[in-house]
């Protein structure tokens, strides 16, 4: 059997990886994992060199209380899937 041989086309993957599609899916995700969270949590999707990425942070006093003593924010995570 001959060996199978694939070229990545890794110019194309970056292109995914940055496209509108993948940035609105990445809103979506952050925006479950915040809400999970509970109030006082922002989200920002933003370009990197590569790929688009998702935050989601503590945005008030209160919030971040909740993630020390709780750990809320980090709970949350499974709400991306």
């Amino acid at each position: 059997m001959a060996a199978t041989r694939i070229k990545l086309n890794l110019a194309g993957f970056r292109k995914l990886r940055r496209s509108p599609e993948v940035a609105a899916d990445l809103e979506k995700r952050a925006r479950r994992i915040a809400d999970a969270a509970g109030p006082g949590h922002e989200v920002e999707v933003t370009k990197g060199r590569t790929r688009a990425l998702g935050m989601v942070w503590t945005d008030t006093h209160e919030a971040r209380s909740n993630e020390a003593t709780n750990r809320s924010l980090t709970r949350a995570i499974d709400a991306g899937r």
